[in-house]
């Protein structure tokens, strides 16, 4: 009892529990002990640019052939693609089974648009393809820092790491340090992971203290057949990629089990990132896929983001008896394909990218986005649990296509034999010799 009481698992699951009793018995006092979520979050984005930056580049580094590098990047960008292109048809067809929005008959005439002023003045943002690269592009460098964002710190840590590679054994030195600089912000993050509890705490307290206990109970059919439609997503999707590639979703997950209750209770994923690509680097993963493939699926492998831009835009048709016809579907899954990339760095992304999304299907009312609002937070729980289950497949399928998993050690991990914390203290990473062919 006391191992598990001891446990981070054992300690965010009873921060869950009393963040909900102080929710119910002391709501006002529940509200304000929101900063400790907010704190949690920011003390982990504050390494994530830096460490991200190092691993990729020290991944890069060591891969020992570019042309691989860039074979590895290759089938992540097609493999993102096609799960993402499945979440949003199963979005559509489960939307269409059910029927969530059917009997609302509610009049988009009478909507208050007034509320979604702050997310619709972000639309162009994702609309226009131009602006949705360049957004990729750093103005500098120290910029793409500062500000934390991924795909740029990504961007140039590749271009950087090639660089560095291409110096060959010149490079060496400074290898060295970047790798030494890297192990030392693991260690910062093993520091602040210790304060996961207090960050749930606050979080669950919060959001049970400003909207009920009812916040933690049906909300509606939408928010029931969404957690439904990730669940299905999940177990059975890629549950069958994971069995194609010669493992078990349902291991992984109790792998990760830490992980994805800090994130079911802070709502984000942002806040395991580091602790994520350190656990499938401990489960045999060369640190080169790790570095490439969760980085850069954090913006593009959204899996249960794309599930809500469809099962949404179609809760809306229907709430506001608006006929789709075949047509209007393919365009809602060819226009979702392309705004679920856009959402990186644009505030209140979901929202966003939803309004984006409808903004080019003129058959469905926008203002019905006010619809979804109320719902949006609880939705966007299930969001970051399921577009962080889709990383850490999606990683460990590319790495098996492409060899560069211990399969030995992946079956000693998820089996239990070995502890994360045992591997890391003791890794095996041969180097590998710098070459471009």
């Amino acid at each position: 009892m006391h191992k598990i009481y001891g446990s981070l698992f054992g300690q965010v699951c009873i921060a869950l529990v009393l963040g909900v009793a102080i929710g119910v018995i002391w709501p006002g006092f529940a509200v304000a002990l929101k900063p400790l979520g907010d704190g949690f979050i920011k003390l982990i984005k504050m390494v994530i640019a830096p460490l991200v930056f190092g691993v990729v580049v020290h991944g890069i580094v060591g891969a020992g052939n570019l042309r691989k590098v860039g074979r590895v990047g290759v089938k992540a960008i097609v493999y993102f693609e096609v799960l993402t292109t499945v979440a949003l048809a199963l979005g559509v067809l489960l939307a269409y089974v059910v029927q969530p929005g059917v009997g609302m008959n509610i009049d988009p005439k009478t909507l208050d648009a007034s509320a979604l002023s702050a997310y619709t003045q972000h639309v162009a943002e994702v609309t226009n393809g131009i602006d949705v690269i360049m957004r990729i592009i750093p103005t500098t460098v120290l910029g793409a820092f500062s500000e934390g964002n991924i795909l740029q710190v990504l961007l140039f840590a590749i271009l950087f790491g090639v660089g560095l590679a291409l110096l060959g054994e010149r490079a060496r030195p400074f290898t060295h340090i970047l790798e030494l600089g890297t192990e030392a912000l693991f260690k910062v993050i093993g520091f602040i992971v210790r304060l996961a509890p207090l960050g749930v705490l606050g979080a669950v307290a919060f959001t049970v203290g400003r909207y009920g206990v009812g916040s933690l109970k049906q909300l509606g059919i939408l928010v029931m057949l969404y957690y439904a439609t990730v669940a299905i997503f999940i177990i059975v999707i890629l549950g069958a990629v994971m069995r194609l590639a010669g493992f078990s979703i349902f291991k992984l997950l109790s792998y990760l089990r830490e992980e994805l209750l800090i994130v079911l209770g802070t709502a984000s994923s942002d806040a395991v990132l580091p602790q994520i690509m350190r656990k499938l680097e401990a489960m045999g993963i060369k640190d080169s896929t790790v570095g490439l493939v969760i980085p850069t699926g954090y913006s593009f492998n959204l899996d249960g983001f794309s599930i809500y831009l469809t099962l949404a835009a179609i809760f809306i048709a229907q709430a506001t008896n608006t006929p789709l016809s075949t047509g209007d579907l393919l365009l809602v899954l060819g226009v979702s394909l392309l705004t679920s990339k856009g959402a990186h760095g644009v505030p209140g992304s979901a929202i966003v990218v939803l309004a984006a999304t409808l903004s080019s299907i003129p058959v469905i009312p926008a203002v019905g986005l006010v619809l979804v609002l109320s719902v949006d937070w609880f939705m966007g729980i299930a969001r970051a649990v399921s577009n962080l289950i889709g990383n850490c497949v999606a990683t460990v399928v590319i790495a098996a296509w492409e060899g560069d998993i211990d399969r030995e050690q992946a079956a000693r991990v998820l089996n239990g034999h070995v502890s994360t914390e045992e591997y890391l203290a003791h890794p095996t990473r041969p180097a590998a010799p710098v070459s471009v062919g």
